[in-house]
């Protein structure tokens, strides 16, 4: 499938990045609901479309998920506003709100819609759901946080999404179960700061939008079709160095951000929280070096003469990043000089 920007999607594309400055910019609780109801509605079209069955069930229970998470967000809203008159911290109305908002993201325990979803999808889709749809849900969690609840919950993404991951042959399932242990990490960032959070973010988008851009280029989304294609060794190679990357092995960019978390961590004993994070990250890792390896040492002989069309354009635009991707200790380390 062929990417094409048609004036209806650059709309709706430019609806769904305002949707989100909205929420994030309003300085009212009904401010930030009608962002995110404009967010899911601009996102549906994107969704669906009239060529795949698969895309129209998805945005349908996209569209019932994040419904009831946005009811979920309304109702407590309404409660604080008529039960509450002062502006004190309630532990029922933020775990409300909390868990309204861990929905909407697809966070454990309310994960079970986000890997059905995401099946369903193209792979620039896949790319928004799991980066830039998590923006407005972060930003509003930071407003009124528990931080028990939120510790026990990031302990249950990094749990889930590395145990999930491990029995699934489609890619796009394995990069959202990915996802859902990335979310423990940015949890546990956003407890600490704001700006950790966001440097953790904006490099998890920029190893997702790397894999991502390299499945679409190759119009891959299982693991066997990893070794049944005869494909680019320098391909394979790109491959190898981003899902390390994104894993958080230490030579690699990925390890940068996971690395001052932990420090934090350290600094404010959460000693517990850090071992579930590092042997849970280690499972990713298995997952991740699973198919690196099928991609790698597998080669079907029957389909030799299949030759793989890659676009240029985009082929050299992934080299870059994947350089960027590699040296990027070497770079990280100028901040500590």
């Amino acid at each position: 499938m062929y990417f094409t920007l048609n004036s209806n999607k650059m709309f709706f594309y430019f609806i769904l990045i305002f949707s989100t400055l909205i929420s994030i910019s309003s300085n009212s609780w009904m401010g930030c609901w009608i962002g995110l109801e404009i967010n899911l509605l601009s996102f549906i079209p994107l969704i669906s479309s009239t060529n795949n069955l698969l895309t129209s069930e998805a945005s349908l229970k996209y569209f019932l998920t994040q419904s009831i998470a946005s009811i979920n967000f309304l109702f407590t809203i309404l409660i604080k506003l008529i039960l509450m008159k002062n502006f004190e911290m309630n532990f029922f109305i933020s775990i409300l709100i909390n868990s309204s908002m861990m929905m909407k993201m697809g966070s454990a325990p309310f994960h079970f819609w986000f890997p059905n979803i995401i099946e369903g999808m193209s792979w620039l889709n896949c790319f928004i759901l799991m980066t830039w749809q998590k923006i407005t849900p972060m930003i509003l969690l930071s407003y009124y946080m528990n931080k028990n609840y939120l510790m026990f919950i990031l302990s249950l993404n990094a749990i889930i999404g590395a145990i999930g991951g491990i029995n699934q042959i489609s890619l796009r399932k394995i990069l959202s179960f990915s996802s859902i242990n990335n979310l423990g990490w940015m949890m546990s960032a956003i407890m600490i700061s704001e700006n950790l959070w966001l440097l953790y973010f904006i490099l998890y988008s920029f190893f997702i939008s790397i894999m991502c851009m390299m499945f679409y280029m190759m119009n891959v989304f299982f693991i066997n079709q990893l070794f049944i294609f005869n494909f680019n060794y320098l391909m394979k190679f790109l491959i190898f160095i981003n899902f390390l990357s994104l894993g958080g092995l230490p030579p690699f960019l990925g390890f940068f951000p996971k690395w001052i978390i932990i420090n934090f961590l350290m600094m404010k004993n959460f000693y517990i929280i850090i071992f579930i994070l590092v042997m849970m990250s280690l499972i990713t890792l298995f997952f991740y070096i699973r198919i690196i390896f099928s991609c790698i040492l597998f080669n079907y002989l029957k389909l030799k003469w299949f030759n793989l069309f890659i676009k240029n354009n985009l082929f050299i635009y992934t080299i870059f990043f994947s350089l960027i991707s590699i040296s990027g200790m070497i770079l990280s380390t100028m901040f500590f000089i």
